[in-house]
This record gives C-alpha cells, structure tokens and sequence, in this order.
C-alpha cells in the first residue's frame, strides 16, 4: 500500500487529487495539507511514502516544506513529487535542488498521475533525465548567484566523480554501466555512495550537484 499526503492549498484541486488517490488500488491518502507548515508536522506524524506537493502556496511555499520534510525524516523519507502549472519553472528547478524526486504539471490527466505515484514510489525519478537536464540547464546559471556554493566533491573517489558526471548528463543506470564497461549493480552502489558522501536526497538532486559544482557545463559534457 503506497501512502500519500496530499499538499495544496486550493481546496478543489486538494480534495480531488485525494479523491483520485482513494478511489484506486494500492492507494491510502494519509492526510491532506492546506499549506507548508500543516504538510510538515503531517508528514513528520503520518510517515507518507509520497507527497504530492504544491510549489506556490502562501506562508511557507512547497519549496521550503520540502527541504524541512526531508531534513526532518527518519528512513526511508518520503519521495516528494512537486505539482505545478508550468514545467519549466525556477520554483521547480529549486524544488529539485531541495531534494524533490520530480514534478508534475496540475493539468496532467488522472492515468498519468496514477502511475507517476507508482514510479515514483517505485524509486524512480518521476519524468526522464533528459527533462530535468533540459530544466537545470535552464536555470542553473541564473541561480549561481542567488545559492550557496555546492558542496566540495573531494569525498567522491574517481569512478563515483565518472558516475556522478553521467547522472547529470542525464544517462541512466544502464546507459552509464555501458559507458563504464560495468554492471548496473556497480552502477548503483557507485551512485548510492556518492549520494550518502553528499548527503544527496534524490536522483534530481545528484543532476543539479552535478551542474552547479561545474562537472557538467549546461550545453556541454561537462
């Protein structure tokens, strides 16, 4: 049973996402948040494997309930997937700085929203590298300047930096076992290493590293 907390502050679009989530198989809506504040002590309580998160919300907006919810978790944290009206967004690209697993735009038909619950809680990133690359790469200039620096990637051995660089190119896991001449399970620990070495929450989070440290050059290889 996949367990969601739904986040956003107009009540319609809340109600009917929890609707949604009730009605189908496997899904169990742990509780609805009207705001920032309310989604952290609901997720801090209920323990969702899943939060539907709304970016743009008075008081605490979805980005700053994001990096306290997973600051705050005890393993396994929850996998946020943000909602939001446009899909490229500097609130989404700071959304996936902050740890988000992916997003996904409010007008996305109910089948799809489903299912990118499921991959979502499945460990996937919720859309292709590819997409987030194509985001970051629109932003991660523009926010250079408005952020702390990265953190230092001296922890990293050489064959994770070979890892991490991939990432951010927006390969995956097989595609980089190809490139390295190495197996996906290889691949993984890698990655999972590198993660736990940067205190990294998510898959998108290791992309946006990977850009604002300068191992990948936004149109470039990096």
């Amino acid at each position: 049973m996949t367990r969601v907390l739904v986040v956003d502050d107009q009540v319609l679009i809340r109600v009917g996402l929890a609707a949604l989530l009730r009605a189908a198989p496997g899904m169990e809506v742990v509780g609805e948040a009207a705001g920032g504040a309310e989604a952290v002590a609901l997720a801090a309580a209920e323990r969702p494997d899943i939060v539907l998160m709304d970016i743009r919300m008075p008081g605490m907006d979805g980005i700053t309930a994001t990096g306290r919810i997973l600051a705050e978790a005890t393993e396994p944290a929850p996998r946020i997937i943000i909602l939001t009206t446009f899909d490229l967004d500097e609130y989404v690209y700071a959304a996936l700085r902050a740890g988000a697993a992916g997003f996904l735009l409010k007008d996305t038909p109910p089948e799809r929203l489903l299912a990118a619950v499921e991959t979502v809680a499945a460990g996937d990133m919720l859309f292709a590298p590819s997409v987030v690359c194509r985001l970051i790469e629109a932003y991660a200039h523009r926010a250079a300047d408005k952020v702390a620096p990265p953190p230092g990637l001296d922890p990293l051995t050489t064959r994770e930096l070979d890892v991490l660089r991939l990432v951010g190119q927006g390969l995956s896991n097989p595609e980089i076992a190809g490139r390295l001449v190495v197996s996906v399970a290889t691949v993984k620990t890698h990655l999972n290493r590198t993660m736990a070495k940067l205190n990294l929450s998510s898959r998108a989070q290791a992309v946006v590293l990977a850009y604002e440290s300068g191992l990948v050059v936004p149109g470039g290889a990096g």
